[in-house]
This record gives C-alpha cells, structure tokens and sequence, in this order.
C-alpha cells in the first residue's frame, strides 16, 4: 500500500469508498457525514490545493484524508489559538473491506510527514462525539483530547477535539 497525493481520476472511487462508509456511520449513530457531505466538488477543490491524499491498495484508493491547515473558527472553544498555524486532518475515511489493517494510521503519519516538511509542530483533528473508532485511534496515534465543540455547518452534532504537537530537528 501507498500513501500518495488524489487525482481527479480519484474521485469516483473516493465517492464509491463513501457510499460504503456513510451507511455505516449512520449505523452507528455518527450522522457527521450524509449524501451531501464530502461530495465531489469537495474531493475536488482538496485536489486543486494539493491537500488529498489517498492510501492506495493494489491501484484502487481505500482511504483518503484531507490534510490542511483550515482551522475551524469553532477550535477557540477548546483554547486553541486559532493564530497558531497547524496541519488539520479532514475528511478521514477508510474502506471497510480493508479496515484493520492500519490503513488510517499510515494517513495520519502522512499529515506528520507534511508536518514536519513544512515546519509545523501541531496537528489538530476533530471528530463526531459518535465515532468510537476515531476517538481509539487518536490517542493511538499520540494526539491528546482537547475538548468538545460544535461547528456551525454541523448544527445538532458535537465534536471531540484532539491536538498533537511534534518536536522538529
């Protein structure tokens, strides 16, 4: 498996990857995602600004994430200040068919890597307060809770905040 940037040619399997994903989310009670969001225009503006990624798996994406450094206004509830710049993890999916097999850590170390090249020493992540998965993986990854937000495109949904901070040589 390979982690490498998206293509527009990515994104019909991208889109099928989340008609796989969103059911089951929505199975669970995590309604942070439906028919409308992510959707293709989103996958493609992430492309035009070089922020998608997808973990690849034989030629075929089985996860993406969006890694950027959009912070939402929201993050100050936590205590974050929002001036500081830092990689911001979006849009975190993988393919069930393929879950367990670390797929989504590989995507989370490839936001440390665009970290560290870009002399970032802070990650931030959020996640619907639902997500039982995400909310094992983060620590797991080395991030700390921060606190609980709500985003205003989100109404109704909470979120769990989460930070790691890097130390660059």
């Amino acid at each position: 498996m390979t982690v490498r940037l998206a293509t527009l040619k990515d994104i019909p399997d991208l889109l099928q990857l989340l008609r796989h994903v969103v059911p089951i989310m929505q199975a669970s009670g995590n309604f942070q995602w439906d028919e409308h969001y992510p959707n293709a225009a989103v996958f493609e503006k992430d492309i035009e600004q070089n922020q998608l990624w997808v973990a690849d798996l034989d030629g075929k994406p089985v996860g993406v994430a969006a890694i950027t450094t959009d912070q939402e206004p929201e993050y100050a509830q936590v205590g974050w200040d929002l001036s500081e710049t830092a990689i911001v993890v979006h849009r975190l999916a993988v393919d069930p068919d393929v879950r367990g097999r670390g797929i989504a850590a590989q995507l989370l170390a490839q936001a440390e890597n665009v970290a560290r090249q870009r002399g970032i020493n802070v990650l931030r992540i959020d996640t619907n307060t639902q997500n039982e998965a995400t909310q094992r993986l983060f620590p797991k990854a080395g991030y700390e809770f921060a606190g609980e937000i709500g985003l205003g495109f989100r109404p109704g949904l909470r979120f769990y905040c989460y930070e790691k901070r890097l130390t660059l040589s």
